[in-house]
């Protein structure tokens, strides 16, 4: 799961969700908007509180302050849930459309059961919906691929006392600049991306010298035994130093720019790629 976050959607409505303590977890206000179809699901969610802690529901033991992207770009503590806590507030909940979001919130219990037990079906799944999305069995493979290195750096991170969210984006930042002149923000702004994952817009060249960014910093940590957050910064800069060379040496040989522009917004990858392989 990329970044452990994501948006899946109900009958329409999107929820958003982060993967936290091994197990996905919903946003409780989304939840309601998807259940009621209110316009006041915050006023809703605060009033079910309030009945919820009369009724001898322990809230504070079952709800978790996440951070989720809001409408806005920007990330905001919200209240969440995971899926059992979800079915006990549905329950609370009067709506007709109540029934039909607990056999989706079974099923997404049920897939995740599938996935633990078979990793290979989480991969499946992934490239599923990547290809769906119009991206090319190359592009896939790669992007599975960052996936995969970028887990191993979080994991490499959080044993070594990396644990904030805002560390994370730092270091991820840190290797960013070395690798490509550009912070994360900065490149979503040169690809005129918003609310977008900056991945899902990278071509194969600049997937595979994010990677290689990534990947040498988990080598470099590892090797160096860099503990903390200032240590892993410098490991984050000297491993994004590596990439950054790597993506100057080859821009001197070939004459182009590695970093582009260019998005998937308005035209698929699969697509744009076809076209770039007739233009030459």
């Amino acid at each position: 799961m990329d970044n452990g976050n994501a948006l899946v959607v109900f009958q329409g409505k999107k929820i958003r969700r982060k993967w936290f303590n091994d197990e996905w977890w919903f946003s409780v206000v989304d939840i309601i908007w998807a259940v009621t179809q209110t316009d006041r699901a915050r006023k809703y969610w605060s009033d079910l509180k309030t009945r919820l802690t009369e009724e001898g529901f322990e809230l504070s033991a079952k709800i978790g302050q996440l951070k989720l992207v809001s409408t806005d770009g920007k990330s905001y503590l919200t209240d969440c849930v995971n899926t059992k806590n979800a079915f006990r507030i549905i329950q609370s909940i009067p709506s007709k459309n109540a029934e039909p979001f607990k056999q989706w919130l079974a099923q997404v219990g049920y897939d995740r059961v599938q996935e633990i037990e078979n990793p290979e079906l989480a991969q499946k799944r992934m490239k599923e919906i990547y290809k769906a999305k119009g991206y090319s069995d190359e592009w896939i493979e790669k992007r599975v691929r960052g996936i995969a290195v970028r887990q191993e750096l979080t994991g490499e991170w959080n044993k070594r006392g990396v644990k904030e969210d805002r560390e994370y984006a730092i270091l991820t930042n840190e290797i960013s600049k070395a690798t490509f002149g550009k912070t994360v923000e900065e490149y979503k702004n040169f690809k005129g991306l918003k609310k977008e994952n900056l991945r899902d817009h990278m071509d194969d060249l600049e997937l595979i010298f994010t990677m290689l960014g990534e990947a040498s910093t988990t080598r470099i940590a590892k090797d160096k035994d860099a503990r903390g957050f200032v240590e892993n910064k410098g490991a984050a800069k000297e491993g994004g130093t590596v990439a950054g060379v790597a993506r100057k040496e080859l821009e001197q040989r070939s004459i182009r720019k590695v970093s582009t522009p260019e998005n998937y917004l308005s035209q698929p990858e699969k697509k744009k790629r076809l076209e770039d392989a007739r233009k030459k």
